[in-house]
């Protein structure tokens, strides 16, 4: 894959905790999303619980997904709030803060080559996000926030 698509550094958790504080359900930048019914792609949840800060991007991704056909390649929904470490790492990862989002898991795990389309993920790094498909330790399920 060609490196165009990263364009910035990825959020830290230092940086994560200092904007939105600290990780909790009832942080107040958290929502519950009731995606909206234009955008109801068969494995993504009805209702997403997330940082307000992704749903703007998430449903602009989600629109392009949709509009470019790309959508078919959506095969699983793998998360996105949750409390936890990055794995093998001391650092939160950005689920804590609810500002990634995990996809097609199972074929795209972390260390592994990804499997998703340059096409797919234009959808989401074009509206505001991160692909960890290209970083040093290769996490190509992983979308957040820049």
């Amino acid at each position: 894959m060609v490196n165009s698509y990263q364009t910035s550094f990825p959020m830290t958790s230092a940086q994560a905790l200092k904007k939105y504080g600290e990780p909790s359900p009832s942080n107040p930048h958290m929502t519950l999303w009731d995606v909206p019914t234009e955008l109801e792609i068969g494995v993504i949840p009805k209702r997403i619980y997330c940082n307000k800060d992704l749903v703007e991007p998430l449903k602009k991704a989600f629109q392009s997904l949709i509009a470019t056909g790309h959508v078919k390649e959506l095969k699983t929904w793998d998360g996105c709030f949750n409390i936890r470490k990055k794995r093998g790492l001391s650092s939160m990862s950005l689920h804590s803060w609810g500002v990634a989002v995990d996809v097609n898991a199972f074929e795209n795990g972390l260390g592994q080559e990804p499997k998703l389309s340059q096409g797919f993920v234009k959808c989401f790094t074009d509206n505001g996000f991160e692909w960890g498909g290209l970083w040093k330790r290769k996490d190509p399920m992983h979308f957040e926030l820049k």
